[in-house]
């Protein structure tokens, strides 16, 4: 034995990351395609080729139902395996009922999707916002969004969407007793078997704007903080998130993602089912506008915001950026 052998006195971290196979051979968190569900904004609308590029969403845009049919089929050839759809009405009311019509945008979009691509789980989004004229996410008493009533109104979106061939409903409005409400519709009337995705923790954050622009879903007055969260508040999350539990949700969720990462992580610590993560329309143009001026990496930047929302506790990730990391490889 040599004589001065002596115990190391520090951590040599460096041994593990000398080499590209090292460091793959120790990576505790891994995205596969199996986290990413792609949002998608569907448009009714005769037209089979309208297609309208979203401004402040560079790479996104407005479909048809034709047109996001060419878009999935692209994107479920590279391994997309989830959609979440959002719904552009061809016109708007009070109480947004379009948002329950049987030829309504989403329910097109379910039912076209089911038939072509039977392997890919179709998500849809639970609100009024698109649909009413408003803009608010419910039934208006003066300018305050009354609760109770919109309850009604969203258990007949979850039930046109099931009916339509979704295959997880997901109610976003933050409306009080939403999921106990849906699931009872949903078992009353023979989908006791589709799940619930509830947003259970979403902030009135200032990263929705450019979502605002895609889904012309701008409040007309006002804004939502009387029912979206306190972005101050971390343990009214997990009160939310705690109470839809309850009430039957079977996916969780908090949206926004990284702004969120430590209500994320807490939300993971408490509960067992399945949790998502919304990244959201303002964090995707952040990146996307930094890397179009050259500030930022690309690809590696859209990879390590992903990496950070999926260690963070993360089962799922919404981002509009999944076609694109599915595409390019960066996922798989």
């Amino acid at each position: 034995m040599p004589e001065n052998i002596h115990s190391p006195s520090f951590f040599r971290g460096r041994r593990l990351r000398r080499t590209d196979t090292l460091r793959a051979l120790v990576q505790e968190t891994r995205l596969t395609a199996n986290d990413l569900i792609m949002p998608y904004f569907v448009v009714n609308t005769p037209d089979p080729g309208f297609c309208k590029p979203i401004e402040a969403m560079p790479g996104q845009s407005q479909l048809s139902v034709e047109q996001l049919r060419l878009k999935v089929e692209k994107a479920v050839g590279n391994g997309l395996r989830a959609c979440l759809l959002f719904g552009i009405p061809a016109h708007k009311d009070e109480q947004g009922s379009e948002g329950w019509s049987d030829r309504g945008a989403v329910q097109q979009a379910c039912r076209m999707l089911k038939e072509n691509f039977p392997g890919l789980t179709v998500i849809t989004d639970v609100c009024m916002c698109e649909y009413t004229s408003h803009g608010h996410c419910g039934l208006l008493d003066g300018e305050d969004v009354d609760n109770d009533p919109t309850l009604e109104l969203l258990c007949r979106c979850a039930l046109s969407h099931a009916q339509a061939g979704a295959d997880i409903v997901a109610p976003s409005a933050m409306m009080d007793g939403t999921v106990q409400a849906i699931r009872v519709t949903l078992d009353a009337n023979g989908f006791s078997h589709i799940p619930i995705m509830s947003y259970s923790t979403k902030f009135a954050s200032s990263f929705y704007g450019p979502f605002r622009e895609a889904a012309e879903s701008a409040p007309k007055f006002g804004n939502r903080k009387s029912y979206q969260m306190n972005p101050a508040n971390g343990r009214e999350a997990l009160l939310e998130t705690l109470s839809d539990v309850e009430e039957g949700a079977d996916i969780l969720m908090v949206k926004p993602a990284m702004p969120y990462l430590d209500v994320l992580r807490d939300v993971r610590e408490s509960i067992l089912q399945p949790l998502a993560s919304y990244q959201v329309s303002g964090e995707y143009s952040m990146l996307m506008a930094a890397a179009a001026n050259g500030w930022l990496n690309k690809d590696a930047v859209i990879l390590e915001s992903l990496t950070s929302i999926k260690r963070a506790g993360a089962d799922l990730i919404i981002s509009y950026f999944s076609e694109y990391v599915l595409e390019t490889g960066l996922v798989k």
